[in-house]
């Protein structure tokens, strides 16, 4: 009797272990090399694992839901229909025998291999159109309908059936969204913004419109609750913890923003969004400075090639991602923010490849649809620098002929690795980026 072992992948050079979404085959379903064995939620994205074997899917070892540290058996194959009573039983004879844990396991101890062959491994999502989303068949395993838990409280309170609903996640898995539509209640997106919740917006909007106010703490529990974090959330701590080592220093600017509100309203009409408008200036003036793009290394300052900003946005069941617009100085604005609008979609429904969030060289952290006056933001592992943007607001500015007029001015502050960037630099880039915004926006689009 032959068994192959289905291992939990490493889906990013920093995952540790990996939660698994869903079992897309259910003991005794024939598996086929390359076909699709099951979802994993690695720190920041769900992707699909394929088998490198054929055979039939045994024994799960590890439910949807549960969590194993990679390289952990999740699930056993048996090469022919025959075998899979016989690994069954194997299976529960080694689960039987296996010493009690001290503490309550989270998950089932795993069967010892039989044959140890790699049969898993990640397959990167395919890119949906950014303006459309496919509506899959509704999800069903088991029995039972797939979809978030953010979706099923939503279908609860707005007395929405999930049977039957379609799913636009995943192999068909229904969305807090979804389940909005069904309501007739306005689609709720992510806002790009640090730590923040997700804004409203009109069903089939844009996403240029204001924000609403979100109901507070809906991602992260109820008072006189202990809510565990999620494994996204585990990723940012991780990675805050770990900026703690690094030295920062911070500075800030004033840019007045007159000029930049016109031209944004020149262009709001085409399809381009402040986001890509903030990120292709910092873009530009990162190109003109390129120690900002530097990065510290073991062996010295690092240079990428490629100037790629990476935006923070605020996850609706919490965390925090950066979706990278690469070569966002090179790329002309209007592309930039059909790309952005297609990775913001895709990190809605965890569907982001590895290099499209953590490829990064600069980082914009955007505060100022909150109305937020001024913020530091924190430096993300392996970046040079991040820039915080507050909201813009009218001011009396005084001129250089002691005029004074009421004008729009936007707080900046820039947090940068003193090992890599030194305050001159700094200050010569909040420069170059001010009068960028504040004389001629307009070569943003050229």
């Amino acid at each position: 009797m032959a068994t192959h072992d289905i291992f939990m992948p490493a889906l990013s050079s920093t995952m540790t272990e990996g939660k698994i979404v869903q079992w897309l085959k259910k003991p005794g379903d024939r598996v086929e090399r390359g076909e699709s064995v099951l979802v994993v939620e690695s720190d920041k994205a769900d992707m699909d694992v394929e088998s490198f074997q054929e055979g039939y899917l045994a024994v799960v070892l590890v439910e949807a839901g549960g969590t194993a540290p990679v390289g952990d058996t999740i699930g056993l194959i048996a090469e022919s229909e025959a075998e899979i009573a016989d690994v069954q039983a194997q299976a529960q004879a080694k689960a039987a025998a296996a010493p009690a844990p001290a503490a309550p396991a989270a998950v089932p101890p795993p069967a010892a291999p039989v044959v140890h062959a790699p049969v898993a491994a990640p397959v990167a999502p395919a890119l949906p159109a950014p303006a459309v989303v496919a509506q899959a068949a509704p999800a069903v395993a088991d029995g039972r309908v797939v979809a978030t838990p953010r979706a099923k409280k939503l279908a609860s309170q707005l007395g929405v059936q999930l049977v039957g609903l379609r799913g636009s996640g995943p192999h068909g898995r229904i969305q807090a969204e979804d389940v909005e539509r069904a309501a007739g209640q306005p689609v709720s997106l992510p806002r790009v913004s640090e730590g923040s919740a997700p804004a409203q917006l009109a069903a089939g909007g844009n996403g240029s419109s204001a924000p609403a106010a979100a109901p507070a703490g809906e991602a992260f529990g109820r008072p006189g609750e202990t809510a565990a974090f999620n494994t996204l959330q585990q990723a940012v701590n991780r990675n805050m913890v770990a900026s703690l080592s690094v030295p920062c220093f911070h500075v800030g600017y004033t840019i007045t923003t007159d000029k930049l509100d016109a031209f944004y309203k020149q262009v709001k009409g085409k399809g381009v969004t402040m986001t890509a408008l903030l990120a292709k200036a910092v873009a530009v003036a990162v190109a003109r400075h390129p120690q900002m793009n530097a990065a510290y290394s073991e062996a010295g300052m690092a240079y990428p090639a490629a100037v790629n900003v990476a935006v923070a946005v605020a996850m609706e069941d919490g965390g925090l991602i950066t979706p990278v617009l690469a070569q966002a100085d090179r790329t002309d604005l209007y592309s930039l923010s059909r790309t952005w609008a297609d990775l913001v979609s895709r990190a809605r429904s965890k569907q982001l490849k590895p290099e499209e969030y953590s490829t990064g060289t600069i980082t914009l952290s955007n505060l100022g649809m909150f109305g937020v006056d001024r913020f530091d933001a924190i430096l993300p592992p392996g970046s040079g620098a991040i820039l915080a943007v507050a909201a813009s607001r009218p001011a009396v500015i005084a001129g250089k002929d002691g005029s004074i007029r009421v004008g729009r001015q936007m707080q900046v502050n820039l947090t940068c690795d003193h090992r890599v960037i030194y305050g001159a630099h700094a200050a010569a880039f909040l420069q170059e980026l001010a009068q960028l915004i504040e004389t001629n926006p307009e070569t943003l689009a050229l």
